[in-house]
């Protein structure tokens, strides 16, 4: 599905976020198997958090028409026993809702666990028995994925958590995650100066006050606070919440250039 996800955002990119019914079937039956169709894809679409509606006989994808202000925001941080989603596995997950400046929802929650090195309790705090009778992983992953909806996904090295999760969520049958993504690290390289950009740098440098850092819950907050830093120098240009997915990841040449065109 990831491929799917992408050329699509690439198409209604192209066509200011509106796709023809024939567009859309043209990329959407690329990616069907016998089983499905494009109506499938569709539905699939939107139970993995990809932002499409259909609407008008045709299909929008709703971050190019809804201002950054206003779109919804699941910022997330995971804590895990390893580094790798193919042997490891997520043991706490921490999760804030952000809508117009506002944290509206939040979701916490210990993942079953057999077994947790020491080293990483040295790390985060967390006790072998902390995780004794949480929700299994599937349940923490249930949770998590009703909570998101279709809200960009949030996350300081989103990358990291992106690609764990979504291992995750593949391993237990739950899909993709098919949210847009959107990094802190390089939101917040594109509009404040700062020597290192590591949350527990920004935590120290940016006055975050934070409970216990390298805990989940504790951590999304902190990067939920370096977003709120960021938005506060985005340029008049970025409107809407795909041009400042677009932002994130863009070159001081085209920042230049669209500073100069507007």
């Amino acid at each position: 599905m990831q491929k799917v996800f992408e050329e699509l955002t690439t198409a209604f990119r192209k066509q200011d976020g509106v796709l023809s019914e024939e567009k859309y079937k043209q990329i959407a039956m690329k990616y069907t198997t016998l089983l499905e169709d494009s109506d499938t894809i569709f539905i699939l679409l939107q139970a993995s958090g990809y932002p499409i509606i259909y609407e008008n006989d045709a299909y929008k994808l709703e971050t190019c028409f809804t201002s950054y202000e206003h779109q919804k925001y699941c910022v997330i941080d995971i804590e895990t026993n390893g580094s790798k989603p193919g042997t490891s596995q997520v043991i706490e997950i921490g999760a804030v809702m952000l809508q117009n400046g506002e944290v509206i929802d939040r979701y916490e929650t210990f993942v079953e666990c057999a077994f947790l090195p020491e080293y990483i309790t040295k790390i985060t705090g967390i006790e072998p028995e902390d995780l004794i009778g949480a929700p299994t992983r599937k349940e923490a992953l249930i949770g998590l994925r009703h909570f998101m909806e279709d809200a960009i996904f949030v996350a300081h090295n989103a990358d990291f958590d992106y690609t764990f999760l979504n291992a995750s969520f593949e391993r237990f049958g739950l899909g993709n995650i098919g949210n847009p993504k959107l990094c802190t690290i390089d939101l917040a390289r594109r509009t404040f100066e700062s020597e290192r950009y590591g949350l527990a740098y920004l935590i120290d440098t940016l006055d975050i006050k934070t409970a216990t850092h390298h805990r989940a819950f504790s951590d999304a907050v902190c990067a939920a606070k370096v977003m709120e830093k960021s938005l506060e120098t985005i340029p008049q240009y970025v409107r809407t919440a795909d041009e400042l997915l677009q932002f994130s990841k863009s070159s001081k040449k085209e920042r230049r250039l669209k500073k100069e065109k507007n």
